[in-house]
């Protein structure tokens, strides 16, 4: 008996063991940046950091809303009618247009990748300038709407001075809000040299 008991622990251990390194080789796995890249990648690089320098918006945050926008598909189509890498709607890209000085604007532009992240850019930008500079309240904005999140700040739901995420009205917006901060964080650590 004591035998058995004893072949038991050993073979529970062993177990154990085996346990522990699969766990510890699949995390190593998970933290090889060159993964990390594959999951988290960074496409249109060039005019990604050419707008942003343009509007004053950074790059990564930029490339953390297209990630979760249209998971950098191009020809990708909301249910609400929103175009493109960035989600823009027709007539928010035609008036940024108007403001950037593209005359002759045509709806086609939402699918030209250089064009999308340009408007896109620029209307994070305008965002930026509105709410201070607050990220959290900047991509509140830009998937709940402008409207909403003065509406919010005017009726005293949210504190623009002291915003949680967890604040947000909208649970689309705040469950947004998060997977755009994830994927900004995770940018940070895998591209900001």
């Amino acid at each position: 008996m004591a035998k058995k008991n004893l072949k038991r622990k050993i073979n529970g251990r062993q177990i154990s063991i085996v346990i522990v390194l699969c766990i510890l080789a699949v995390y190593s796995i998970f933290q090889l940046v060159d993964l990390q890249k594959i999951i988290y990648p960074y496409p249109h690089r060039t005019i990604i950091e050419k707008y942003a320098s343009q509007y004053g918006v950074d790059p990564l945050l930029v490339l953390a809303v297209i990630r979760e926008e249209s998971k950098f598909l191009p020809q990708s189509e909301s249910h609400k009618g929103a175009v493109g890498l960035m989600q823009l709607m027709p007539s928010t890209a035609q008036s940024i247009a108007q403001s950037v000085g593209d005359k002759g604007y045509s709806d086609e532009y939402l699918l030209d990748p250089e064009k999308n992240i340009q408007y896109g850019t620029w209307y994070l930008a305008s965002l930026k300038k509105l709410f201070s500079n607050n990220q959290t309240l900047v991509i509140a904005a830009y998937n709940g709407g402008r409207g909403h999140v003065q509406e919010w700040i005017e009726s005293g739901q949210i504190d623009p001075n002291n915003i949680q995420q967890q604040d947000i009205p909208f649970k689309e917006t705040r469950d947004y809000v998060q997977r755009v901060f994830k994927s900004y964080q995770k940018y940070i650590k895998l591209y900001r040299t």
